[in-house]
């Protein structure tokens, strides 16, 4: 009987050795981090922002010495994420949108058939997703606001091993800073719109490039006293020329003072448009030309009214 119950408790003993190693086994296959991946979890692609390339427009109002090499890490220079996947002919297959709050943002996986894929990355951060249904023509509304915008555009190959792509994004946009030299604002002035034509807002992934003719409308409110303004658009070309209405408004929203610019542009520039406003006639209309640039880096340019 005594030999009986010694074996049963090595058997025991035994069976307690095993439990013990299942759980650390167990413990040491649990994944060591909890990051969510947008898109799908058992993808076989991953898609991850490596960097953008182009300095912020903010940087080069702080004296920023290397416009072209500086690189940012997307959540301080985008709000908004968009990841796209489409056929080559253009027909979209997936999308993911990511909001910089959330976690594993610049992070999106995507389960996709064996294939030639292209893949569109838009960085911005409008208050809403654009529309992507067609990679040659990417649209922000006026709804939305327009942004500091950056792009990704490249062609991905399926096959069976999982794929790993870096994401370089780059600027797209052209912004006109406007500026009032003004001392002092009027006080029936409560609002700023800046209606303006010759841009677009709305691109094509593959070139770029605007798209469209947009009727561009921003409204600024002044009770915080604001005095800079910046205005972005999608450029038909590299250089091109913007149509510029700018209305003081009053409480009601009727016009108080009215001026019109022709302003030249350049992507990847900001153009500074600076002057008293208030202190000419109520309307007035202006062209601006005869504009010089050091070419040798994309930067900034200064003009008056």
């Amino acid at each position: 009987m005594y030999g009986i119950m010694k074996k049963i408790r090595f058997i025991l003993g035994i069976v307690g050795m095993v439990a013990m190693l299942m759980c650390l086994v167990l413990a040491c296959e649990k994944p060591l981090t909890t990051e969510k991946v947008a898109g799908d979890t058992d993808g076989n692609l991953t898609v991850r922002v490596f960097q953008i390339e182009k300095t912020p427009f903010e940087s080069l109002t702080r004296g920023s010495d290397d416009a072209n090499g500086t690189q940012k890490p997307v959540s301080e220079v985008c709000e908004r994420l968009n990841f796209a996947i489409y056929t080559l002919d253009g027909t979209r297959v997936k999308q993911v949108n990511q909001t910089r709050d959330v976690s594993g943002f610049g992070t999106a996986s995507f389960k996709l058939e064996e294939g030639e894929y292209l893949l569109v990355v838009v960085g911005h951060s409008s208050s809403g997703n654009p529309t992507m249904t067609d990679p040659t023509c990417i649209k922000f509304t006026n709804t939305q606001g327009f942004t500091d915008t950056f792009i990704c555009c490249s062609t991905i190959t399926i096959a069976e091993e999982h794929v790993e792509y870096q994401a370089s994004l780059d600027r797209i946009t052209s912004m006109c800073r406007f500026v009032l030299t003004d001392d002092a604002i009027p006080e029936d002035v409560k609002k700023m719109r800046f209606y303006y034509t010759g841009g677009s807002g709305a691109f094509d992934a593959t070139t770029g490039l605007g798209c469209v003719n947009s009727k561009q409308d921003v409204k600024f409110d002044m009770t915080t006293g604001q005095k800079q303004f910046d205005l972005y658009t999608f450029l038909h070309d590299t250089e091109g020329t913007i149509h510029l209405t700018v209305t003081a408004l009053d409480a009601a929203g009727d016009e108080l003072y009215k001026h019109e610019f022709d302003v030249p542009m350049e992507q990847n520039y900001i153009m500074w448009l600076s002057g008293a406003f208030f202190g000419g006639s109520g309307s007035s209309s202006s062209t601006i030309g005869g504009i010089t640039v050091n070419t040798d880096w994309a930067g900034e340019k200064h003009m008056t009214f």
